[in-house]
């Protein structure tokens, strides 16, 4: 399919298009770490990075249901369906919102964001930390811009009359975005991911998008069976996740089942987000990244890109002097809820806050966390890659309880002051 002069950049205004034109002469060739890669001022975004950890639980009912049910099957399903739900938040909220993707701010080093949800399920609260000063996205171009995830997540529930916690391995996808000619990017979903449970079940998504030819737009399958036995599937899901998909009994194997298998249906516009809630601007601490990115977003706000370009430049130049005065001194930023996973097998087991205190995305930490990861993560084929995001982090429970605003006492002036 040829691409006309008139079709290429057709989403960018006219007073854009040089620097359009100039930004995707500068991909061509790219192949590296996504933070390192400077967009056209009018797509950045007024969204840090650190921000967008909140997306996993925008249900809040969604995400704990799964501690309410009895059978471990149907616990993986929920599992299965809370995770299938926020795909929609993580990868295309801003596009809805503004009409094309936007370029998220790059956080910095201790950058934190709190909140919490309250619903009809109690309350769910939120600790977002940037435990590296870079993210750990690697990504190269041709055509689109591929990009890579590296790291995965771990859900813990913490059941009703049991004393062990069930434990999920979540691998994150790839990913690749889209109209990067017609200047209106967008979020396409790539090859699998899995979801990997203690109680011996395992989850398999299949991303495919709208080809040249044929498909839809973000659409995926998922079938969930029990481990090491893929073709005995137990459910199987198909759908857009930005729409809505559809849960039945079984394995459809491209065949339509009969409507008497379906056991769930999920529909995004019938089932709206609960917006977290945040402390006011004044209130906040100087790490928070609210009120540390205000002024960058209010001039991205306003397009004003001079102003944009010299507050985040205070924040990243005073943060470069940062880590080159720790590093002079011989010692490390001090994080405020998480700990690097260490290898002692006497440190003690950490859990996060979750909804009720019933489910977080949790872990364990020490030897014993290695080896429930090496476990779930054996049937999946997976690994940690630990030298590419600084180590493995775990939520620290303790530092939990004993972190108060403004949780970087040794450094209280803010992000912006070295």
């Amino acid at each position: 399919m040829s691409l006309s002069t008139k079709d290429e950049g057709a989403g960018v205004s006219p007073q854009n298009k040089g620097s359009w034109s100039s930004f995707l002469k500068s991909i061509a060739s790219f192949n590296g770490d996504l933070s390192s890669m400077t967009a056209p001022p009018f797509i950045l975004g007024t969204t840090s990075l650190t921000e967008f950890s909140a997306y996993w639980t925008e249900h809040p009912s969604i995400f704990v249901a799964p501690v309410k049910e009895p059978d471990p099957a149907k616990r993986a399903l929920l599992v299965l369906k809370w995770f299938l739900s926020t795909l929609k938040q993580q990868y295309s909220s801003r596009s809805d919102k503004y009409g094309t993707e936007k370029k998220p701010l790059n956080p910095f080093l201790g950058e934190l964001y709190l909140g919490r949800w309250e619903d009809g399920s109690g309350e769910t609260r939120l600790v977002s930390e940037q435990l590296e000063g870079y993210n750990a996205q690697k990504a190269s171009f041709s055509r689109t811009i591929h990009i890579k995830q590296v790291g995965h997540a771990l859900l813990t529930l913490s059941l009703p009359g049991s004393s062990t916690p069930e434990t999920y391995l979540i691998t994150l996808p790839a990913l690749h975005i889209e109209g990067l000619i017609y200047g209106k990017p967008f979020v396409e979903l790539n090859n699998c991911t899995y979801i990997s449970s203690s109680s011996g079940f395992v989850s398999r998504i299949d991303y495919s998008g709208k080809g040249w030819l044929s498909g839809k737009k973000n659409s995926f399958t998922a079938v969930l069976y029990p481990a090491g036995k893929e073709k005995d599937v137990l459910y199987s899901v198909e759908g857009q996740w930005t729409d809505s998909f559809v849960i039945k009994e079984g394995a459809s194997a491209g065949k339509k089942l009969s409507h008497s298998s379906t056991v769930d249906t999920f529909v995004h516009k019938q089932n709206p987000t609960t917006p977290l809630i945040v402390a006011p601007l004044d209130q906040q601490s100087p790490y928070e990244a609210k009120r540390a990115w205000n002024a960058v977003a209010q001039a991205i706000a306003k397009g004003d890109m001079d102003t944009t370009s010299v507050e985040k430049s205070k924040i990243e130049n005073a943060q470069r002097e940062l880590r080159k005065k720790e590093a002079a001194e011989g010692r490390e930023w001090e994080r405020a809820f998480f700990t690097r996973l260490q290898t002692q097998p006497q440190q003690q087991q950490q859990q996060t806050p979750g909804p009720n205190n019933n489910a977080g995305l949790s872990p364990v930490g020490g030897a014993p966390g290695d080896q429930i990861f090496e476990a779930l993560a054996r049937p999946i084929g997976q690994s940690v890659e630990a030298e590419k995001t600084g180590g493995v982090w775990r939520f620290d429970e303790e530092k939990a309880k004993a972190a108060k605003p403004p949780y970087h006492a040794h450094q209280s002036q803010g992000p912006a002051s070295a």
